[in-house]
């Protein structure tokens, strides 16, 4: 018996305080408005959420290996029509994967970085050709979108790795070789969200260039999952709902210890939860979110606590939307709006020079 309840106290103990990080609910207020009160979403939007609805029955009746290519296929799939003014070079001989989308008359010293999503352990380029083609357009400069090591088949660590090796080489790099940068963006979203935010703080750290500015869409910050909305908003996110209801039956101590077995890294480290880090001293960075989703208090909790600190941080909330609703950017107005306030953001902190040309 003894040994029992020592068992459970170390359990307890390690939880308590080591994997489960600081008390965040100061930094829930204050609470999140609506950009634009909407009452009810676009017709639109409705169709989205029906197409969503496939996910929840995906992969059934096979093994997890299956599921998760299945799961994969089906986000590259959203990517595939996408057509786009420019051109699109795959990266080589760069010690990391990913590919270039050069507008037409692009200008290479404005460069973005962008960061997909996918649970860390699906999406890519294709996935997300969307939001990066959408970037470029808006930038006018050559996006480089990452297809980091995803897991299971790599470790959480090496995504890591690969975010900090691009963002390294794109101060020095466009499409057509060494070239001074002028203007670089960060941008992410959801698993993205998360690997940018986390970047951004080590570049900070690192004492690089920093981004003039950092953009996180529906961005998971947490990886203790503290945040209420991670229950509360099951039933009103039509994307994570459904993958994620499971999850959601099993005990966040219990969580928090699987995360640490399967990444190897404490869910508390910022390097994983990044609004657990020091959030003083960032670039200026915008995250939109939806007030349905299951992780708006990633997001909310970030920005107050960033704000807090001292950084330039601003939030950016949408009524009724699904989970990183910008990557149905052509379906969707409220997309369209969304890339508006981003297009808004980046221009404000643009490199002065290219202000001035613009001008």
């Amino acid at each position: 018996m003894f040994w029992l309840l020592f068992a459970v106290f170390v359990i307890w103990a390690v939880t308590r305080f080591y994997l489960s990080g600081e008390d965040l609910s100061a930094y829930d207020s204050p609470a999140p408005q609506p950009l634009v009160e909407q009452t009810k979403p676009s017709a639109e939007h409705h169709k989205v959420v029906q197409s969503l609805g496939q996910l929840s029955g995906m992969g059934e009746g096979v093994s997890r290996k299956q599921r998760l290519q299945v799961t994969r296929e089906y986000l590259d799939s959203m990517g595939e029509d996408v057509t786009f003014d420019g051109e699109i070079i795959p990266l080589t001989g760069t010690g990391f994967k990913g590919e270039w989308l050069v507008p037409s008359d692009s200008d290479s010293s404005c460069r973005t970085l962008y960061i997909h999503g996918g649970a860390f352990v699906m999406g890519s380029p294709l996935s997300h050709r969307a939001i990066t083609t959408k970037y470029a357009l808006l930038t006018g400069g050559p996006v480089l979108s990452l297809d980091y090591r995803l897991m299971p088949e790599n470790s959480r660590q090496a995504g890591i790795d690969d975010c900090r090796m691009a963002y390294r080489w794109l101060l020095e790099n466009a499409p057509d070789g060494k070239l001074p940068v002028q203007t670089v963006y960060v941008s992410g979203d959801s698993a993205g969200g998360n690997l940018t935010l986390s970047l951004s703080a080590w570049i900070r750290d690192q004492g690089l260039r920093a981004p003039n500015a950092v953009v996180a869409l529906s961005p998971a910050t947490d990886s203790t999952l503290g945040g209420g909305s991670f229950k509360t908003n099951e039933k009103t996110d039509y994307m994570l709902g459904p993958l994620l209801s499971k999850i959601n039956r099993v005990p966040r101590w219990l969580l928090q210890w699987m995360g640490w077995f399967s990444n190897r890294i404490n869910p508390a480290d910022p390097r994983v939860s990044p609004v657990l880090g020091d959030l003083g001293g960032l670039p200026p960075t915008l995250v939109q979110a939806s007030l349905g989703e299951m992780l708006l208090d990633d997001s909310v909790r970030y920005v107050n606590k960033a704000r807090a600190s001292g950084s330039p941080a601003e939030l950016q909330t949408w009524q009724h939307m699904v989970h990183v609703w910008q990557i149905f950017v052509r379906e969707l107005p409220e997309a369209q709006d969304a890339f508006v306030e981003i297009d808004k953001f980046l221009q404000a902190h643009r490199g002065e020079q290219l202000k001035e040309a613009a001008a």
